[in-house]
């Protein structure tokens, strides 16, 4: 078992190192939580992390983590690694209320990295290409730039609590868990961002950087922008939602300045809705989850030579906007899979939190906190388009299935997804789940 919680590291620092964490809102609510099984306010964890991949070779390193430092909703976590072609540094800080204001509060999160093999499904930038072209929907599986190259990143967010429904009164929420459930569980109140739920203003200034060199040319993903974004939370607990819904619209504009060459925008909208299904006599919670997403890009332009072939302009890097693929999207393929002007996806879970916990009374894993297991069974589907026409974005989806066993350790889920395609078979461990 503790290679759950140094999954923690490798999925938070490693993975997101590799790619950046793309998906799934910048945002959250602003809360605390008290077990039952354990009342101290600050947890501390430091685990050494050693594997193997065909793609980066062997890698070794170590995380640790603090929840509850000066502030009680407060995080910081840090990993090292490296490897005879592999070496990263990352560092984390969440949720810091800012001066000790009632409503602000500032995440950090960067990382460096060098990797012996990265593959960019995406065209050499300034060169015509012929349809399909590399990343989009019709696109072929071995169509991708791959070579070594670093890939580093770093994101600022600033959020603000609004002070309306259940945050008119005070910003940060409170929840006590009993085996990692809330202990009193009423109805969620009906969608009114005015009366219920928590609505956060959110300003995100985020930075990507990614060099593909080989003998054909050289790619760069070079990403300097920034996001504004509005986030509603109606749901009876943010880390893991049976109830209520959760929306979030952005608006992203990169300049073209510093490594960008290009300038482009980007418009984005995503909805969840939580549905609980009560307990049976081997799982306490029984939940369906469904998510939904759909971007759009007016900043992309196509251009053409006289034999018809094309070349995006004034559009996103393949690593950002309307991208498929990966850890939070359609997980059944690789990591940006696909790339175009628009976006539209949805997916559905059944999330069954079972009763049993085979480590609940060993004793020297109690500092693990792991509350519960749960077994997760998905389906997936989206696709990206040149245009955000209907007929079009409704037709050939691409699709895959799923299935994920989670564990709630110290208030954070922790997953493991496994996801099959008529592509690939992809394994993801990650923190939190998708959506």
């Amino acid at each position: 078992m503790i290679s759950l919680v140094t999954w923690l590291f490798i999925s938070l620092f490693f993975i997101a190192g590799s790619f950046p964490v793309l998906a799934k809102a910048p945002s959250s609510v602003k809360y605390s939580v008290e077990r039952q099984e354990n009342s101290k306010m600050r947890e501390t964890l430091i685990l050494p992390y050693a594997f193997s991949t065909d793609d980066l070779g062997a890698v070794a390193g170590v995380g640790g983590m603090v929840t509850g430092l000066y502030q009680k909703q407060m995080s910081v976590a840090a990993t090292i690694y490296g490897g005879w072609e592999t070496k990263g540094l990352g560092l984390d800080l969440r949720n810091y209320r800012v001066f000790d204001s009632e409503r602000f509060f500032l995440s950090a999160i960067g990382m460096v990295g060098k990797f012996p093999l990265m593959r960019a499904y995406s065209p050499l930038p300034g060169e015509y290409s012929s349809a399909p072209t590399a990343g989009s929907n019709d696109s072929s599986f071995d169509d991708f730039i791959e070579s070594s190259g670093t890939s580093n990143w770093w994101d600022l967010t600033l959020e603000y609590v609004v002070p309306w429904g259940d945050a008119k009164n005070k910003s940060m929420a409170s929840y006590n868990l009993v085996g990692g459930v809330l202990e009193n569980n009423p109805q969620r109140p009906d969608w009114n961002p005015l009366k219920t739920g928590t609505s956060l203003l959110v300003a995100r200034q985020f930075n990507r950087y990614q060099l593909y060199e080989n003998s054909q040319g050289e790619l760069s993903g070079a990403v300097h922008a920034l996001e504004l974004g509005y986030y509603y939370d109606n749901t009876d607990f943010p880390a893991n939602p049976s109830q209520g819904s959760s929306q979030y619209i952005a608006f992203t504009y990169n300049p073209q300045w510093l490594e960008s060459k290009e300038q482009w925008s980007f418009i984005e909208i995503e909805a969840s809705k939580y549905f609980s299904l009560g307990k049976t006599s081997f799982a306490k919670q029984n939940i369906i989850a469904l998510n939904a997403w759909a971007g759009y890009s007016p900043s992309w332009n196509v251009e053409y030579d006289a034999q018809g072939n094309s070349k995006a302009i004034n559009h996103a890097p393949f690593l950002e906007g309307a991208t498929l693929g990966g850890m939070y999207r359609l997980r059944g393929f690789r990591q940006n899979r696909f790339h175009d002007k628009a976006v539209i996806y949805a997916t559905a879970e059944y999330r069954m939190t079972l009763n049993y916990n085979p480590i609940a009374d060993v004793s020297w894993l109690k500092f693990l906190n792991l509350d519960w297991f749960q077994t997760v069974f998905y389906v997936e589907g989206g696709r990206v388009s040149p245009t955000f026409n209907r007929d079009v974005l409704f037709t050939d989806w691409k699709k895959d299935v799923g299935v994920s066993l989670r564990a709630l350790a110290a208030g954070i889920v922790i997953r493991l997804d496994y996801t099959h395609s008529n592509e690939d078979n992809s394994a993801w461990l990650m923190v939190g789940h998708p959506f």
